[in-house]
């Protein structure tokens, strides 16, 4: 418990040290009026209150990440632990929180609109179709979770087809409707049932005081298959660094009303939710050590609902559980319903279309919901399926992050400020996600003496192009 205190330690320490440094960089102007103030729409650009969108920012990024990817990558023991804070303070809340400045800095914009104004036009448009298809798989995987969960706490007769039903028109509602009609109205409910599974599993921790593996008892895993570097980095995205992030602080960004606001929404989400992953990465370390809950094939534990909500049960009493359980539920629903939210914004700023209507919003979200549709049949009911969705999703899921770093990274040097806050970063994931697509089954599926090398050569290649540009960019200026 030495490991898992001082990392949780860590973490509070780095939103007020960190946090503030990457807040003095932004430097938010509190005199400049917001797009939720000068492009209210009464639709998407609606002004809330602060607390109400840190509530919102963080259900939209917490989704199955903290919870179900903290459960996968436990197998990691203590590296599991090192990846969340450092990737937290370092490089989620940092990426988190410069994707939701910049877009409130150019009115309210998109990722795949950021994307292209610092990384050209051709970038732009891979990004936007990486990244609606992105929303979409999000979309896809986030219902059959809370599905299955909500079946086996319901009558028979409401079997796992009803809750999807009633999930996919859930999203349909919440994507199409006025973000204050919905998403400003629930949220709050479902925000304090994910958080009070949180205190009260982390509470459980030291009332159990499980002997939990330290760091100096070492980092490796007995599972060959699932090495951790690049493995352990994808499958514990949203609790570190997410790609899917930078998508959701656009849909916030039209929504506050002070760039003072930033850092407490978007970093401070952020550190929330590494906060909910480490709590359940170590929940699930002693699970397993308890239980043997853990492939011995591949050396993953795919049943993370089950998990999940056998802890929930054994440690919070049936009250409790039930309660907790709901915060799980809520969690993939609340990020799945803004993912598609955020596709029809990113369609409609790339096709410079208004959503006013109701009409031109259905327009949009049609094609989006049967393709949505589509990939959860495909997945439904074959473990198989639904596996290599996830994978994709996650490897996409970073892809995604990459990008959105280097945009940052080109921002902060054309602002003449500290460029190696996302560079470092940046040059880090670009190694991940290059070497997972290498070495992983569901990839090219390369030998590691293979997959190795051919990773650092996308990072010399990355360092190449970064050079090659400052250069001209520090000639032109």
């Amino acid at each position: 418990m030495i490991t898992f205190s001082i990392a949780l330690v860590l973490l509070l320490v780095g939103y007020w040290v960190y946090g503030k440094y990457i807040d003095k960089l932004f430097a938010p102007d509190s005199s400049k009026k917001t797009p939720a103030v000068t492009m209210a729409d009464g639709v998407d650009f609606i002004p809330l209150p602060t607390w109400k969108i840190f509530m919102i920012q963080f259900l939209n990024i917490a989704g199955l990440g903290p919870i179900f990817g903290a459960i996968m990558g436990a197998q990691f023991g203590t590296a599991s632990y090192l990846w969340i804070v450092l990737g937290t303070i370092f490089a989620g809340a940092v990426h988190d929180f410069l994707a939701g400045g910049l877009s409130i800095r150019h009115s309210g914009e998109s990722l795949p609109e950021i994307i292209g104004r610092f990384l050209g036009n051709r970038t732009k448009q891979v990004a936007c179709v990486f990244t609606v298809l992105l929303m979409i798989l999000v979309g896809a995987v986030f219902v059959s979770g809370p599905a299955e969960l909500l079946a086996g706490m319901t009558p028979d007769s409401l079997n796992i087809y009803f809750w999807i039903v009633v999930i996919f028109i859930y999203y349909v509602l919440a994507t199409l409707m006025p973000i204050d009609k919905i998403i400003g109205k629930i949220y709050p409910l479902f925000a304090f049932a994910l958080l009070f599974m949180a205190v009260g599993i982390l509470v459980m921790l030291y009332v159990k005081n499980p002997d939990l593996p330290e760091m100096w008892n070492g980092f490796g895993t007995k599972y060959e298959k699932n090495p951790i570097f690049p493995m352990m980095f994808i499958s514990i995205a949203c609790g570190a660094i997410s790609g899917f992030h930078a998508t959701q602080s656009p849909l916030m960004a039209r929504c506050i009303t002070n760039e003072k606001h930033c850092r407490p929404v978007f970093y401070g989400a952020m550190v929330t939710e590494g906060i909910v992953a480490l709590i359940w990465a170590a929940a699930a370390t002693y699970f397993f050590h308890e239980n043997g809950i853990v492939d011995e094939a591949t050396g993953i534990a795919y049943s993370g609902a089950k998990v999940a909500t056998d802890i929930s049960n054994d440690w919070l009493g049936t009250f409790g559980g039930i309660l907790a359980i709901l915060g799980i539920v809520a969690a993939p629903i609340t990020s799945g319903d803004t993912a598609l939210r955020s596709a029809r914004l990113i369609v409609a700023d790339f096709l410079h279309m208004e959503q006013r209507s109701i009409r031109r919003r259905l327009m949009i979200c049609i094609p989006i919901f049967l393709l949505t549709m589509g990939l959860l049949l495909y997945s439904f009911g074959d473990a198989e399926g639904f596996k290599i969705i996830w994978r994709y999703f996650a490897w996409c899921n970073q892809t995604l992050s990459v990008f959105t770093l280097w945009a940052i990274t080109v921002w902060l040097v054309c602002s003449k400020k500290n460029y190696w806050v996302t560079l470092i970063p940046a040059l880090f994931m670009t190694c991940v996600c290059s070497t997972y697509i290498l070495i992983a089954p569901e990839g090219l599926a390369l030998a590691p003496s293979v997959a190795y090398p051919l990773g650092g050569c996308c990072v010399i290649i990355a360092v190449v192009w970064f050079v090659v540009w400052f250069r001209k960019y520090k000639k032109l200026s």
